[in-house]
């Protein structure tokens, strides 16, 4: 089952390509997503990742919370389900 994490504090400018380049050596990604405004298309900064295992999500986020990432430092930590 996939791991997924939220990624906060993107730089507008962050591609779907570029967030999953940036996870990839930490495992094999299954999914990058940069969410964004539905009106004007603009990355809102931050996103979405998943990793295949449990273990791979955990390195990416000992790996890449707190990093930069485009000049912006990135939060990184497991995405918690989406409430009502």
């Amino acid at each position: 089952m996939a791991y997924k994490l939220f990624v906060g504090g993107l730089p507008f400018s962050t591609t779907q390509e570029e967030l999953e380049a940036a996870f990839a050596p930490f495992g094999t990604v299954e999914s990058a997503v940069v969410i964004t405004d539905h009106e004007t298309g603009r990355s809102k900064g931050f996103g979405f990742v998943e990793m295949s295992t449990e273990e791979e999500g955990q390195a990416a986020i000992n790996g890449m919370n707190g990093k930069e990432l485009g000049g912006r430092t990135v939060t990184v930590n497991q995405a918690r389900p989406k409430t009502a």
